[in-house]
């Protein structure tokens, strides 16, 4: 587990920057996402979170849909299975909470599954393939 990191949340349009380099780094060279299904309209809308190293290098990111959709979960590989990921669900679920909302929901990818389950998250549903990529619903409810 990471000892030493910072979860922020930032600006769309001051961190979009860093925040597009580590979604096009994970997603679109690394899990091939087509460039036209990873940016959407709801980056403008959503809160964005950066998770940044010991050195205060962003290394992952994640965004929180307005309706309380967890996505665009990414951490690069080199950071990966540090607690990184972790830190960054962890200040997710916070800040719904701090919100009062009960309902935590997203579309895990099926090899994120027991990561997600560590969190409370349930699977709800069938798989599907979003991007290529097979993914199935998971639901969390938050006390």
């Amino acid at each position: 587990m990471c000892q030493d990191y910072h979860v922020r949340i930032v600006n769309w349009e001051e961190e979009a920057p860093a925040v597009r380099s580590i979604r096009t780094t994970v997603f679109i060279h690394e899990q091939r996402v087509p460039v036209e299904l990873e940016w959407d309209e709801f980056d403008v809308t959503s809160m964005h979170l950066l998770v940044f190293n010991m050195q205060g290098k962003p290394v992952g990111t994640a965004r929180l849909l307005p309706d309380g959709h967890i996505g665009r979960m990414a951490v690069l590989k080199e950071w990966r299975g540090k607690g990184y990921g972790s830190a960054i669900l962890k200040r997710i679920l916070d800040e719904l909470r701090n919100h009062h909302i009960q309902k935590a929901m997203l579309n895990a990818q099926i090899t994120a599954v027991k990561f997600y389950e560590k969190f409370g998250f349930q699977v709800s549903g069938e798989a599907f393939i979003e991007a290529g990529i097979p993914h199935v619903k998971m639901i969390s409810f938050l006390e």
